[in-house]
């Protein structure tokens, strides 16, 4: 059965009190309709039609990708209004309907929704609520038999006693959808053109309307100011945190710990508190995560060890590597098996052999080093030269003396050693010592200066 998607993301959202597009808004690093479009997206329809208006050219600018259609609604006059702009784009044999504003609706959910549906019976989600105000409420007559939904504004006393709310995400026959649209009044308290209204004209046509009940009502909760996006926030990271745990991980406190991406984990995982993992992060078997540390689009072997206040982004480290506290790992960083980068060390597009120790205060960018190297204290490596980079290089087994200044380009060959406090501008011969540093002098009877009085 072909299917098509139409999500509504039009609405301007006065309540968030900002100039981005109210579905813009970002939950975990990635804006409310950017969750939604990935969620229909594994649903493999025939086309997803985006209706958007308020901020329309901001939207399709973040979001425009071969696989969408943006559809403009010029005036907001009600959620059927706006899938009618839609109507000339859909052929499908189903059209679900969906909420750009609505980020954790499940794709599981959806699916069921969706097997309900047939040339006699749509399906209708629905949502049990502790408090009901606002939603539109699911009218069912004795037999429990949806017979129509009725807003909140037009609804009776007795009516505004149902707890059953409308989340307004429809599965509905496709060849029905242009009928029922057009066939829609506004004549009701808002003077808008109502998508709910379809459900009593599918009953009166004959139709069977099927529910299916979400988990909760976060999942269906919609974001229209600031608090209730702050919300969404807090249940996407309860969600992606148990996700972890059942794979094995350990979180010392969930409620202190982010997703903004994809992240994928081992066994025996320990993430401390106040971690950020942004990006594609994967994270195999034993490794440990200090608190305080964010990690982007990085890679960390089996038993790699991640210590306290580091920054990871673009970086790679070997099996039981190790870097921290305090250290930041660059773009192009890799670490070798067992390479250890102590607290504040940078290292950008820096390629560390196995065993590389660079313990503390020191920066190597556009490198290579070979095994078993040791880097002193204060080491660092003078890549740019005011317009562009060059390469250092430095073979297995080095030792680089403490506060070197090494400037690129320049090879230093295996098993040689530096002197602290040398500027290294030549090239090193393997098993060489290199020296290059002012000689020292020492003046007797020096008379320090005095300050002279006024």
């Amino acid at each position: 059965m072909s299917l098509d998607i139409v999500i509504l993301a039009a609405g301007q959202g006065t309540r968030m009190r900002s100039a981005l597009p109210k579905v813009l808004h970002p939950v975990a690093g990635k804006s409310m309709l950017g969750h939604v479009i990935d969620t229909a997206r594994t649903l493999q329809p025939q086309s997803v039609q985006v209706v958007i208006g308020h901020g329309a050219e901001k939207v399709r600018e973040r979001l425009a990708a071969d696989d969408l259609n943006f559809v403009i609604q010029a005036e907001q006059l009600g959620t059927g209004h706006a899938v009618a702009q839609a109507l000339p784009q859909l052929g499908a044999d189903t059209v679900l309907i969906l909420y750009g504003d609505v980020p954790l609706i499940e794709a599981a959910t959806l699916q069921r929704l969706l097997a309900l549906v047939n040339d006699d019976q749509l399906g209708l989600l629905t949502v049990e609520l502790a408090d009901p105000t606002g939603y539109g409420r699911i009218v069912r007559d004795a037999q429990g038999v949806v017979q129509a939904i009725v807003e909140h504004k037009d609804a009776s006393d007795a009516q505004r006693q149902i707890r059953e709310g409308n989340t307004g995400i429809l599965a509905v026959p496709g060849k029905r959808l242009a009928d029922w649209l057009g066939r829609l009044s506004n004549s009701n308290a808002q003077g808008e053109y109502y998508l709910t209204d379809v459900i009593a004209m599918a009953v009166a046509d004959g139709l069977v309307v099927a529910t299916e009940r979400a988990a909760d009502e976060m999942e269906v909760l919609g974001a229209n100011d600031r608090i209730q996006l702050s919300q969404l926030e807090r249940q996407y990271q309860y969600r992606a945190a148990r996700r972890l745990m059942a794979q094995g991980v350990t979180l010392i406190d969930p409620a202190r710990f982010d997703v903004r991406g994809e992240v994928s984990v081992g066994r025996d995982v320990m993430i401390d508190i106040n971690v950020i993992l942004e990006g594609r992060v994967v994270i195999e078997d034993d490794v440990q995560i200090g608190p305080n540390c964010v990690i982007k689009d990085s890679t960390l072997r089996k038993g790699a060890i991640v210590k306290a206040n580091s920054h990871l982004d673009g970086a790679e480290m070997g099996e039981a590597a190790d870097c921290g506290p305090f250290a930041r790992l660059r773009p192009g960083s890799v670490l070798g098996t067992k390479a250890h980068v102590g607290n504040f060390v940078e290292l950008k597009n820096a390629v560390l052999g196995e065993g590389v120790k660079a313990g503390h205060l020191t920066y190597l960018g556009d490198t290579v080093i070979g095994a078993r190297t040791n880097i002193g204290a204060g080491t660092i490596t003078v890549n740019y030269d005011g317009a562009n980079k060059h390469q250092t290089s430095i073979g297995e087994d080095v030792f680089i003396g403490s506060n070197n200044s090494l400037i690129a380009p320049v090879d230093i060959g295996a098993g040689s050693n530096t002197a602290a406090g040398s500027t290294i501008t030549h090239d090193v011969p393997a098993h060489n010592l290199a020296v290059a540093r002012g000689r020292q002098r020492n003046i007797e009877g020096w008379q320090r200066p005095t300050k002279k009085q006024k």
